[in-house]
């Protein structure tokens, strides 16, 4: 007997969508959807993500509770603050920024072999073979990718290495093709000799080799002693239901205590106006208790999920005042990423977060391989007494952070989105839209958005706009204080976000960003009963 259910599939750029909804198609598992759309979305977002970057997972099976995977990359052996000696700060592209091992590809190995509990694996080579086919034959150059071209072409260009992303020598215009072997070739390897080649292989001492001659700290030996771990989630409960996000390095509990507080709050007002005004608030008190607490695991002053107890809570939204605005601005941290969901046929679902950190991240491109090196580790600080004093096998401070939750009428949702600072903010407007105020996830994700602070490309703190949201509201945000700007609709500056949805009958919904390349597939298929209603909400 069968039944007709629902997966779905959400991701910043059509193409990784594409690729993660195919494998759905033909009964693959939610995480080995995203391992494929991983790889493609390497390809075709090269400026965003990579191998040579880190990611975090965010894996519910219906009946049981998430787990998280930390895949980001720790400080080299040799990334002390003596190798940095005479600098102020740790350099922001090059060799230098090249410090921390890329975390991505054990990632994908660690959540695959969750899904290999879940049924008898696809072959590597089926899920990895699209990402080749699109290296080899050639990417179509977005707007994202012009745009990232020509802001960091005077910085990287120099490099003959960095050619690949180059045509003639010139930053890539819209339209173009760019074609990558290398990273083809690099691809197809890890699929024949399986992903721990990337760790205690051969691509391992290419890419050890090439980071050596760049001036990185990174040696072999960083290679072979690095896995990423299953990590528990924080979690919060609200009227709503219960939120998941990723513990420390991430700034996940900000994402949490930004909706926590809310849940307290949101009742206090009766316009748009409000709602804006009263997120913006929440956040100010959710970054002070990031800004002071977020460190590496084992440097941590405070269990963070005691931050989440009613009593912190209560402390916090004593700060939140309905008709004035908190002054600001505090520290605040860039960030570049993307994010995808996935729901496959069993309710079996994922949020998950890969990220190079800036444009092309330190811009060091291995010649061997084709891999970006990820500059995660320039969020490390050479200060002795900051809690983000690099030391050998820390992690640095991510913005990255994976949300999924579990509400209180049946619904299960996947959602989250690239943006740095933006990050939580974002997955705070859509979640507030769609769960407190009723509104299609679609519209909840279009919709006019804000940021607090700085993020991907940007350098002020102050609080930015999108022109529609300032049409609506911004005078009665201005009247309370706020110190604002106004920035176009539909900006990329407020990141790429997506949500897929799953409902207590099976059905599923996605919804993509108008601001991104991307797309997002909700699609029947029909499936045995036996295994289909295993542990299903």
């Amino acid at each position: 007997m069968t039944k007709n259910t629902m997966s779905g599939f959400t991701a910043p750029h059509y193409a990784a969508a594409q690729v993660g909804n195919a494998i759905l198609e033909k009964g693959g598992t939610a995480i080995e959807a995203m391992v494929a759309a991983a790889a493609s979305v390497a390809v075709e977002y090269p400026h965003m993500n990579g191998l040579g970057g880190d990611g975090f997972w965010l894996i519910s099976e219906p009946g049981k509770a998430p787990v998280g995977i930390d895949a980001a990359g720790i400080a080299a052996k040799h990334a002390t603050p003596a190798f940095y000696k005479g600098l102020n700060a740790i350099p922001e592209r090059g060799g230098k920024a090249a410090l921390t091992m890329a975390g991505a590809v054990s990632g994908w190995q660690k959540a695959l072999e969750i899904s290999a509990q879940w049924q008898a694996p696809l072959p590597l080579g089926t899920l990895l073979d699209t990402a080749v086919n699109q290296a080899s034959w050639g990417i179509e150059v977005t707007q994202s990718l012009s745009d990232a071209s020509f802001k960091t072409f005077d910085t990287l260009a120099g490099d003959p290495a960095f050619d690949q992303f180059l045509i003639k020598g010139k930053a890539l215009k819209k339209g173009k093709i760019v074609k990558l072997p290398k990273l083809a070739e690099t691809l197809k390897h890890l699929a024949e000799a399986g992903l721990d080649d990337f760790y205690r292989g051969e691509t391992a001492e290419k890419l050890a080799t090439d980071l050596q001659a760049a001036g990185s700290p990174v040696t072999l030996e960083d290679f072979h002693s690095y896995e990423a771990k299953r990590v528990e989630p924080l979690s919060v409960t609200t009227s709503k239901g219960t939120l998941y996000n990723l513990p420390a390095p991430t700034q996940g509990i900000a994402s949490l205590l930004i909706l926590a507080l809310y849940d307290r709050v949101w009742q206090q007002g009766s316009d748009d106006a409000d709602m804006v005004h009263l997120l913006i608030e929440c956040t100010k008190q959710a970054f002070i208790k990031r800004n002071r607490y977020v460190t590496d695991p084992s440097r941590l002053s405070v269990d963070l999920q005691s931050l989440l107890s009613p009593e912190s809570l209560q402390d916090m939204q004593q700060h939140i005042q309905l008709e004035s605005a908190q002054a600001w601005p505090h520290p605040a941290i860039p960030g570049d990423t993307i994010w995808m969901g996935a729901c496959d046929s069993e309710g079996r679902m994922v949020s998950y977060i890969q990220s190079l950190y800036w444009e092309f991240g330190s811009g060091v491109v291995s010649p061997s391989t084709g891999i970006v090196w990820n500059n995660r580790g320039t969020s490390f600080s050479l200060d002795a007494s900051s809690h983000q004093y690099l030391q050998p096998g820390l992690t640095p401070f991510h913005t990255l952070n994976p949300a999924y939750a579990e509400l209180n009428d049946g619904r299960r949702i996947s959602y989250g989105t690239m943006g740095g600072e933006g990050q939580p903010q974002t997955q705070a407007a859509l979640f507030a839209r769609h769960v407190y105020h009723n509104q299609p996830l679609d519209k909840s994700i279009a919709l006019g958005r804000w940021l607090l602070g700085r993020t991907w490309g940007d350098v002020s703190h102050n609080l930015k706009v999108e022109r529609d949201v300032n049409d609506y509201v911004g005078e009665a945000l201005r009247s309370r204080g706020h110190d604002m700007v106004v920035v176009e609709a539909c900006n990329e500056l407020m990141g790429h976000a997506g949500a897929v949805v799953r409902h207590p009958d099976g059905s599923t919904e996605a919804a993509t960003d108008p601001r991104s390349d991307g797309k997002a597939f909700a699609t029947a298929s029909s499936v045995s009963t036996a295994s289909a209603g295993q542990g299903e909400i």
